[in-house]
């Protein structure tokens, strides 16, 4: 791993060089998800969450006028199941499929040519710099991908505001450290008071780097963007930073560059960040109510009414894993910005 000049990183620095380094970064040198990976997500566990996202797609692009031409962006498609699914699903419609330029975003040039052999079609384009999408209307589908982009971290303690850095003078001895920060100046920089009412601050820069882009396009050339991510709506943050491996929780500062490092996002904040823009808004509630809305029970019904019990069974509990409160229901959050002249709550 190539260090920078220092061998003292901010969090975010630390987490991008332990993640996407060239070389060593965990998602730019295998596929971690599913079984034999370190973690699994929704579209692994049944197509019909990945059939849901279609039907939503739909009906939004419906919402926004139907529109002769539009993008169908992904943002880090991880293995392309969810597109794939999403794209066989969309051919069943063609009114809208014979509309839609389906584009991913990814960094991983791994991660690229693992999408490429999932998604056999001339059909789809891979984008590196989101701002050089055409100007066509945009529906963004981001389903776990804030989670894995770096953040900061910031503790109030008595004599101020402290921003947490890794010291890896010995990468196999790495620790956490400590140094104080102005955060007047992050906020004068972020435009608005991120430290009111808080002892702990988590954000990632880039995040909103991209949020600003997102909502910047948003407002020009008209489309949206869903969000499904695990994260809390409270207004007062708290640390949730973890490293994932091998389906367990693991140590951030060992086995650096094999372990996923993630956070549960706070939904608040990003709500709060989007209110700056004057022509977007937002809506969120839980993964359970939005695929119930959806329809997942009943379609989940139709699917197995001629199967054999045990894959009626398997598909139910599968389905389970995703509304269940105590699993994914309730945990993960479901967010979509939009227009505000755009009245459309299906799902919400």
């Amino acid at each position: 791993m190539k260090l920078a000049k220092t061998n003292n990183l901010p969090l975010d620095q630390f987490i991008n060089l332990a993640l996407y380094d060239k070389d060593k970064g965990y998602y730019m040198k295998k596929s971690p998800f599913g079984k034999d990976g370190d973690f699994i997500t929704a579209p692994n566990i049944t197509r019909l969450f990945s059939e849901i996202i279609a039907i939503w797609t739909i009906t939004f692009w419906k919402s926004i006028g139907s529109p002769k031409k539009f993008n169908l962006l992904e943002l880090g498609a991880g293995n392309g199941e969810m597109m794939k699914v999403i794209y066989e699903t969309l051919m069943n419609f063609p009114e809208c499929y014979n509309c839609c330029n389906f584009i991913i975003h990814e960094k991983s040039d791994f991660l690229i040519n693992e999408q490429k052999k999932n998604l056999n079609s001339e059909k789809f384009s891979w984008l590196k710099n989101i701002q050089e999408i055409n100007p066509n209307p945009t529906i963004f589908l981001a389903n776990e991908f804030f989670d894995a982009i770096p953040i900061k971290q910031f503790f109030k303690k008595k004599g101020g505001w402290f921003e947490r850095f890794v010291n890896l003078n010995n990468p196999k001895k790495a620790k956490f450290n400590e140094e104080k920060i102005d955060i007047e100046k992050i906020e004068e920089h972020l435009n608005f008071k991120i430290s009111k009412d808080q002892n702990v601050i988590e954000y990632s820069p880039e995040t909103f780097k991209y949020l600003r882009k997102i909502c910047n396009l948003i407002q020009k050339n008209d489309g949206g963007m869903l969000i499904i991510d695990y994260g809390y709506a409270d207004s007062k943050m708290y640390e949730t930073l973890q490293a994932v491996n091998n389906h367990k929780y693991s140590n951030i500062l060992e086995n650096i560059g094999n372990s996923d490092i993630t956070y549960n996002i706070n939904f608040h904040l990003f709500e709060k960040f989007i209110n700056q823009f004057e022509d977007v808004n937002s809506i969120f509630t839980n993964q359970k109510k939005f695929l119930t809305s959806m329809g997942i029970l009943q379609r989940a019904e139709i699917i197995s009414k001629n199967t054999i019990f045990s894959k009626k069974t398997d598909l139910f509990y599968r389905v389970r894993r995703l509304i269940d409160e105590k699993q994914m229901g309730e945990l993960f959050k479901v967010m979509l910005i939009k227009n505000k002249k755009n009245n459309f709550r299906t799902g919400f």
